[in-house]
């Protein structure tokens, strides 16, 4: 899911690194080995190469970053079969860097595969590495060390630290109720939960900025967290206080508390993280609270529960196993005394699952995993995916927690997991204070083209034969928004398609390869779209990405990545774009469509002044009108607007605000800011219309 403009999946990246690894490290070096198949001087070419291509993802000494490390005790874990170099160069070949796989001329890739190996502990020798000897090379394994100071060879349990430098602003009462949570409908000041409200809408009853005078936005504050990495957070508005997280770099992430109106800093809490393993950035998309503590996930698969008042740690629970390829990025979400998560990971052979802690002492209350034995062959269930991304909605009448369910695991080959694979791909419900399934819609049956259901589901209402149907929706990576009945899980409607579609979009992926929209990004990625009442519209960040799919067949192994493909953008002449849509939710038609040059990651604002906002990789911040879809204002924040903006109120003033820190996954540039704006003067720093053209939607 790691794709850029003109890059390819980042999963691609774990999955070549967890493959060098798993061919590097096994053992002892034999002597065949020792005769030594490239010179010193080919491997410090390599390093030229690594450090420029390689090392973002990986470390400046190979100790893994966002992408794993390639040497050190941790990566026993992938230890497999043996190979040979020639294994390792085709991979890298044909796969590397993520942004521009087979993009390095035949000389840097076999430099690169010289430097692994020399630091890997193979010998060098007086003949460089070339591809006539690439197969002679026997790669059993390696006596290299890896580096002193690889933080993910350590297993931390210790609580964050936290610093407290400046007490709450004046009557900010933290204390999230119950009552708060379910009342949120209706309280507009704030913003109390990831979606706003239960129904994860994402809609701002607010009216002071609207359609009229939007022009007058301008900065009311910056926040800078020091954390520059792909910054995903949705914020928290308690009372004038402002709850954010942080991506993870250096094996550390915070969560924040700030002042809502300037962004300046209450307290800050430090999480250092023990082994994790991700594929697809170093993200964390926010922090949700409830009773006087802020919750948060993090990628080595943790629960925290900080004090909302001074950052100080209350507790924190393992909630699954970050060695078999779990890991956390969601922001969670709190109703009736339970903190309810699911959990990232679909690249690995793990089974996805959703589950509810005790939101006072982190006990665990019940679990629900998502993959359904009857609908797997043989025992493929205990490994098939279908991963929780992103925060589930609550209908709080019928008692239910509802989400969306990733795809079967291996991603792109279904021979290891015949059947329909339920249940992966799809639109679930379960009893919120028990767990047990009451329904679920699947979107694609035994998917083999990644085609997740990644976004939040929201729910609204329709209309049909003059009866009011309580509904569920989600915009899936198939390109299609899926409305079911939430009483029953029944398809009412699915939109017309919100990207392009190739013809061959349900075509067999081939060991050849097949090129096919919309793409294994979207459709709609994670992005949480935002669901307006007065329009009735719903409004979806997507993509086209044309990709070229292959297959390839990967034995299981635990703990290692299995995708059983590769997805690849087709560059330079595919297509690259993204689409802001509005859909109609009564009829399920496209109501317009605003085009974007680049593809579209991150998370959609309505509110009740007619405006609709979102972000672009190039760091522009939009807001659109929420009928029409013209543009009408938009700010440049220099790093890629690629989180959900939120609207809030303190002291009779509206804000709006948005993180701005860039993202691994299609490689926009990086920041570590989140903008605060209000009312004012026509600022200057904002873009006035006039010196850009003002683009029209399409109809």
């Amino acid at each position: 899911m790691r794709t850029a403009r003109s890059s390819r999946n980042a999963k691609l990246v774990v999955a070549g690194l967890t493959a060098i690894a798993g061919v590097l490290l096994a053992g002892s070096i034999s002597e065949a080995q020792r005769t030594g198949h490239y010179t010193q001087a080919q491997a410090a070419a390599g390093a030229a190469v690594y450090s420029a291509k390689c090392s973002q993802c990986h470390g400046v000494n190979l100790q893994g970053q966002s992408g794993p490390a390639l040497v050190g005790a941790v990566f026993q874990a992938y230890v497999g079969k043996s190979g040979t170099a020639a294994s390792l160069y085709n991979f890298i070949h044909t796969q590397m860097p993520a942004d521009k796989p087979g993009s390095l001329s035949q000389q840097q890739y076999l430099d690169v595969v010289a430097y692994l190996l020399s630091r890997n502990g193979y010998p060098a020798g007086d003949q460089p590495l070339t591809p006539g000897v690439l197969a002679q090379v026997s790669l059993h394994g390696t006596n290299a060390p890896g580096p002193a100071n690889n933080n993910n060879e350590i297993v931390r349990s210790a609580p964050p630290q936290n610093k407290v430098y400046a007490r709450l602003p004046r009557g900010a009462d933290v204390v999230v109720s119950d009552a708060m949570m379910t009342g949120a409908q209706s309280a507009g000041a704030n913003w109390v939960l990831p979606g706003r409200t239960y129904d994860n809408a994402r809609y701002s009853p607010l009216t002071q900025i609207d359609a009229g005078n939007v022009g007058s936005l301008q900065l009311a504050g910056i926040a800078q967290t020091g954390m520059t990495a792909s910054f995903e957070t949705t914020p928290i508005v308690v009372n004038g206080v402002m709850y954010i997280t942080t991506p993870t770099v250096d094996n550390k992430m915070k969560t924040m508390a700030l002042d809502a109106t300037n962004g300046r800093t209450i307290w800050d809490s430090t999480y250092s993280l023990g082994s994790f393993q991700v594929c697809c950035g170093p993200v964390n998309r926010g922090a949700a609270v409830g009773y006087g503590m802020v919750y948060v996930l993090t990628l080595d698969d943790k629960l925290l529960a900080l004090d909302a008042v001074t950052g100080k740690s209350r507790w924190q629970s393992t909630v699954a196993d970050p060695s078999v390829g779990y890991s956390e990025t969601m922001t969670p979400q709190v109703y009736d005394g339970m903190v309810i998560v699911g959990s990232a990971g679909g690249e690995w052979p793990i089974r996805g699952f959703v589950a509810a802690y005790d939101a006072r002492n982190g006990k665990q209350r019940w679990r629900w995993n998502s993959t359904d034995p009857k609908t797997y062959g043989g025992d493929s269930w205990k490994r098939g995916g279908g991963m929780v991304w992103t925060t589930p909605a609550i209908d709080p009448q019928l008692g239910l927690v509802i989400f969306a369910t990733g795809n079967p695991n291996p991603d792109l080959n279904g021979s290891y997991r015949p059947g329909d694979n339920k249940w992966s791909d799809s639109i679930v419900a379960l009893d919120v204070h028990t767990g047990k399934l009451k329904w679920g819609y699947q979107e694609i049956k035994h998917d083999v083209w990644d085609y997740d259901a990644a976004s939040n589901v929201v729910l609204f209402d329709v209309h049909q034969n003059g009866q009011t149907i309580p509904a569920a929706g989600e915009a899936g990576k198939v390109g299609w928004f899926f409305i079911v009945d939430r009483r029953n899980g029944k398809l009412i409607r699915k939109s017309d398609p919100y990207v392009a579609m190739s013809k061959n979009m349900f075509s067999q992926p081939t060991k050849k390869g097949v090129v096919m929209l919309p793409g294994a990004n979207g459709g709609a990625e994670w992005s949480p779209p935002a669901y307006s009442p007065d329009t009735h519209y719903v409004y979806v960040l997507g993509m086209d990405q044309l990709m070229r799919f292959s297959t390839q067949r990967e034995a299981y192994q635990k703990g290692r990545i299995r995708l059983g493909s590769a997805f690849s953008n087709v560059e330079p002449h595919g297509v690259q774009d993204g689409r802001f849509v509005a859909i109609d939710t009564e009829t399920g038609k496209i109501a317009w469509t605003y085009m974007t040059p680049q593809p579209l990651i991150g998370g959609a604002l309505a509110t009740a002044g007619n405006l609709v906002f979102f972000g672009e990789g190039n760091g522009w911040f939009d807001a659109l009108d929420a009928k029409a879809g013209t543009r009408l204002w938009r700010y440049n924040l220099g790093a890629g607007v690629n989180a959900p903006p939120i609207s809030y109120e303190v002291n009779g003033q509206q804000y709006i605000a948005v993180a701005a820190g860039g993202n691994f996954q299609l490689t926009f540039p990086y920041g570590d800011t989140v903008a605060i704006f209000k009312l004012g003067s026509p600022a200057p720093t904002g873009i006035p219309m006039t010196m850009a053209p003002r683009p029209q939607p399409t109809r």
